[in-house]
């Protein structure tokens, strides 16, 4: 080998045929591939900076914090709906929730519940009710609703649409001549409802039957429903709302006074309302249906008649006042016994003229009857002896006569 052959295969640079197995070859561009690569290695580590640790893990506290309020506040949300549903805390505190129109939707007696406070979830729980409607769907009817807390959501709408809580019933007879106290007292002594509700119903509900649609409380009158609560047998649930009770009895009295009741109290000249009260006298004056149609003309003979006789020279309705609504008075009671007498005492001595303020009694419709159908008599007077005689008179004379001959006792 010559010295230009040693320095060329020394440079690297091999002419002979490089696939040779048996010779080496040597890539002149190695080190700068080195270099190149060295420069990309750079060129990402520059292009990635290193994160700040301390950033990094305030970041991740925030977002678990926040998750953890978020799912605080979902679940004391959830809390509060099943509570307004199942009444897990409720008390018993009573809240008395009244309204005087008809409720049509759910959506409008869950709004009541809410205001009244008893209630905080309603949007939730408007749409539970909804899912409960088969139970708890409207009409809610007007009323004055005695509610609590733990009576639960469905429990609250159940009593506003007039249902018992229980399957438990009663059976009451109320007869003829009952009055609005005595008819309390029996629902109250049977649990059917309590004393207040129901004396609160009887005097701020409005009814839509035909006989009390017009019917408004009256200062005068010691009970607005009074001669309007049909005397008859009932059946109740125990427990059942003051307003679903009261519905029992008009809606009865509603059917029983017809059409032509009401007719012939128009060809009379006188309102449904008038022969209720005329009824009423007759119910508590008679001492049986017999009896009544003969006291009814007295009763008509008067009133026809009031230059001569302005009063109706009855007993029975000063009878009811000192018998009936005295003792059901209190001390928290709008007006005394006295006050109402000025409005009832029909007395020939008294200063009302014609007829009482109101109804005396719940009258039977034989005394409605009696009332609309007086018998044909010209008579002005009528007493009673000791065995329950009736007996009629014409003039005063005739009257004092019959008095002394058969009943001596009486105080006239």
């Amino acid at each position: 080998m010559d010295n230009n052959d040693f320095k060329l295969e020394e440079s690297g640079i091999n002419p002979v045929d490089t696939a040779g197995s048996d010779k080496d070859v040597y890539f002149s561009n190695v080190e700068t591939n080195t270099a190149s690569s060295a420069g990309k290695t750079a060129a990402v580590k520059k292009s990635a900076p290193k994160k700040k640790k301390g950033k990094s893990v305030a970041s991740t506290y925030i977002f678990f914090i926040v998750v953890i309020v978020i799912s605080m506040i979902i679940s004391v949300y959830a809390v509060m709906c099943m509570n307004d549903v199942l009444a897990i805390t409720k008390t018993n505190s009573i809240v008395t929730v009244s309204y005087n129109d008809q409720i049509e939707t759910i959506d409008e007696a869950v709004d009541l519940l809410a205001d009244n406070g008893l209630i905080k979830c309603k949007n939730f729980c408007k749409i539970f009710a909804k899912y409960r409607e088969f139970y708890v769907g409207g009409p809610y009817e007007p009323g004055v609703y005695y509610l609590y807390g733990k009576m639960g959501l469905e429990g609250m709408l159940q009593a506003m649409q007039g249902n018992s809580s229980t399957a438990e019933t009663v059976t009451l007879t109320f007869p003829e001549g009952f009055t609005v106290p005595e008819i309390v007292d029996r629902l109250v002594e049977n649990e059917v409802c309590d004393k207040a509700s129901l004396l609160s119903v009887i005097e701020t509900v409005d009814f839509s039957y035909s006989l009390v649609s017009s019917l408004e409380a009256d200062e005068k009158v010691p009970y607005r429903l009074e001669g309007y609560l049909f005397p008859d047998t009932y059946d109740f649930y125990v427990g059942e709302s003051a307003t679903s009770v009261i519905k029992k009895f008009l809606a009865n009295g509603d059917t029983k006074i017809t059409e032509e009741h009401r007719k012939k109290a128009e060809e009379l000249g006188y309102s449904m309302h008038d022969i209720i009260i005329i009824a009423s006298i007759i119910q508590m004056e008679a001492g049986d249906v017999d009896q009544m149609k003969t006291i009814s003309a007295v009763i008509h003979n008067r009133l026809s008649d009031s230059t001569n006789f302005p009063s109706l020279g009855c007993d029975s309705t000063s009878a009811y006042i000192t018998n009936k609504v005295a003792p059901s008075l209190s001390s928290t009671s709008a007006h005394t016994a006295d006050y109402y007498m000025q409005y009832y005492n029909t007395a020939t001595s008294s200063k009302v003229e014609g007829l009482p303020q109101g109804p005396i009694c719940n009258p039977g419709i034989d005394a409605i009857e009696a009332a609309l159908n007086p018998d044909d008599s010209d008579a002005y007077f009528f007493f009673h002896d000791a065995e329950g005689n009736l007996y009629t008179a014409k003039t005063n004379s005739e009257f004092r006569d019959k008095v002394a001959a058969y009943a001596p006792y009486l105080n006239y």
